[in-house]
């Protein structure tokens, strides 16, 4: 069975003159089709949800073609869509939060956590058999999502400033009560019913307020992946989404078997392993699953790849997500490529990189060797994918 895969992008809107982030999203929305496009919390920020997808080609078809719808409409009104945890340039005195009540209520009760919401991220969908097994799937994956952190690190940047983080969006997003890893669960009831004690205790308002790095979703059959930065290249929301569908794959299928050993517990190096992940990126070191030990980040990404190896060629994905990570390892997380733009220019130079990846036109080099220019190559021409499968469109809170 072919597991589909949907992707959700949030895009910041900021002025094609200043870098400056803007608070647009309704202006910009109003050019633009429903439910492909919506709001979210703050007015600086426009979400895409795409079509769901077989292939790593049609969605990556799709991200290129919504990418350029919304450039076409922010293009119009002297913005630019910016796919990146966050905006080197920006001020949270001019920006202000999407009307309704769900949003005021956020607003009002976590106040400078809302107020500084500045950030993007990039969430995969896969689909997933039943509640119960993507509850249980959670456990099995948790201890390799911070690689694909790793992979997504696009945010070194807040309010002018150099964190000195490759994710800063990262230790912004953290503040939530209910974000970072999640506990293990024996079934969908038991986390239902968690769930329900954190609505019942006032500290969130709803379902839709549950921030982990993955999640079972609340209104589709699939397993969502929370963790990751908006990247700028859609080749890396390939990448994410091909490597997640697969360690997804390897969890049920694991479980199916009854061959998952029983969870011990210890979710506590969870949390270490993001903020490793957010402070260096591909640039450091990263924990190591199997050992428990830093390590460097090429090894332990590489580490990922053969542990989902079996999954990726079964799924056709093998030669398309090994050829797009061993490039993410040379040329470098999104992070130091914006940091590198900025030492060598300033911010604003940093902003226009992050532009031109988001929109697909920024030239960069690529590698020659055999075995990279045929799949890579191909995902940067839009590709059809099976009739009818673009009948859904992912969504989410």
């Amino acid at each position: 069975m072919t597991v589909r895969i949907g992707v959700e992008e949030e895009f910041h809107l900021v002025e094609l003159e200043t870098g400056l982030l803007v608070p647009r999203a309704d202006t910009v929305l109003e050019m633009l089709p429903g439910p492909t496009f919506t709001t979210e919390l703050q007015q600086a920020t426009v979400e895409s949800n795409s079509g769901v997808h077989t292939s790593l080609d049609g969605l990556h078809g799709d991200i290129v073609g919504t990418r350029r719808r919304l450039d076409a409409a922010v293009t119009a009104h002297g913005l630019a869509a910016v796919a990146a945890g966050t905006v080197p340039l920006a001020s949270t005195a001019d920006i202000h939060p999407t009307a309704g009540r769900r949003y005021r209520r956020m607003v009002d009760e976590y106040r400078m956590v809302a107020d500084e919401q500045l950030i993007c991220g990039t969430h995969i969908h896969v689909d997933a058999p039943d509640r119960d097994l993507a509850v249980r799937m959670m456990c099995e994956v948790s201890p390799w999502l911070h690689v694909l952190l790793a992979l997504s690190a696009s945010s070194p940047f807040w309010l002018g400033a150099d964190t000195g983080y490759a994710s800063w969006r990262t230790m912004l997003w953290q503040r939530w009560p209910t974000a970072g890893p999640v506990g293990c669960f024996a079934d969908a009831a038991e986390y239902d019913a968690a769930v329900q004690g954190l609505i019942d205790s006032g500290v969130i308002s709803d379902a839709g307020m549950i921030y982990y790095d993955i999640r079972p979703s609340a209104h589709q059959q699939t397993l969502e992946l929370r963790i990751c930065d908006a990247c700028p290249r859609a080749e890396t929301v390939v990448l994410l989404a091909g490597l997640f569908r697969a360690l997804a794959t390897e969890a049920r299928d694991r479980l199916e078997r009854a061959q998952a050993p029983a969870c011990e517990g210890r979710h506590e190096w969870l949390r270490a392993a993001s903020w490793r992940a957010a402070r260096s990126g591909l640039e450091g070191t990263l924990i190591d699953p199997c050992t428990g030990h830093e390590a460097p980040a090429a090894q332990v990404v590489r580490a990922l790849l053969e542990r989902v190896r079996p999954a990726l060629e079964a799924a056709g994905d093998w030669q398309t997500v090994r050829d797009l990570a061993e490039e993410a390892i040379e040329d470098g997380s999104a992070a130091d490529r914006m940091r590198r733009t900025a030492a060598a220019e300033d911010l604003l130079a940093c902003t226009d990189l992050a532009i031109a990846e988001t929109r697909g036109d920024a030239g960069r080099p690529r590698r020659s060797a055999a075995g990279l220019t045929g799949r890579v190559t191909s995902l940067r021409r839009p590709a059809q994918d099976a009739p009818g499968s673009r009948s859904a469109r992912i969504a989410g809170n």
